[in-house]
């Protein structure tokens, strides 16, 4: 005896069609709740950078650099925090090369808060005025702040875990020398020690 299996029913077509019609106009509802206007001229990738400012603004950490950071040339005394500023919202924004400091230019919330964007040449020349005298100011800028913040957090403790990384050089750079490697065994690298907290 043969069973006869159970056979799927299909709609009407007409059934189908208006079906389909509504899953067409459920995606151009879809398209059209989910469009965004880009057309404005301050908007910025870069939004986490508004926290990063006002975090340094509120903690005085800006007057605290312009107060305590002085070189000996009085013109780069001058444009010392629109070089710093740029120098830090480029590093949380990723930049490793001097070059994609073009990245920030014309961003509206760099501008909104006073800093302009000057030409990698022009922010390598500043970092060029750095002496061991004004890096060890600074050096202590970065422990005054840190202080601060400890002090204002009331932390009964905190745990510092230290590590260290290695950078790849080519050529003969100064501190370079061979050691540990993951990326290319046997060629010079610059370690440097990173700490958390």
């Amino acid at each position: 005896m043969i069973k006869r299996l159970n056979q799927p029913t299909f709609a009407p077509l007409s059934h189908v069609k208006i079906e389909a019609d509504k899953i067409a106009e459920a995606k151009r509802d879809l398209i059209l709740i989910n469009k965004i206007d880009f057309a404005a001229k301050n908007l910025t990738s870069n939004a986490g950078l508004y926290l990063l400012l006002e975090n340094a603004k509120n903690n005085g950490i800006f007057e605290l650099i312009d107060a305590d950071l002085v070189f000996d040339n009085e013109s780069t005394n001058k444009i010392k925090m629109n070089h710093i500023k740029t120098m830090l919202c480029g590093h949380f924004i990723g930049i490793d090369k001097l070059e994609r400091l073009k990245l920030l230019q014309g961003d509206p919330l760099i501008s909104e808060f006073d800093i302009l964007v000057r030409e990698p040449e022009t922010v390598s020349r500043f970092l060029g005025s750095f002496s061991h005298k004004t890096t060890q100011m600074f050096r202590e800028i970065n422990f005054k702040v840190f202080k601060k913040l400890l002090c204002k957090s009331k932390l009964t403790s905190i745990t510092i875990d230290i590590d260290s990384s290695v950078i790849n050089v080519e050529g003969h750079q100064e501190g370079a020398a061979k050691g540990y490697n993951p990326q290319k065994a046997g060629q010079p690298v610059l370690q440097h020690p990173v700490c958390f907290l």
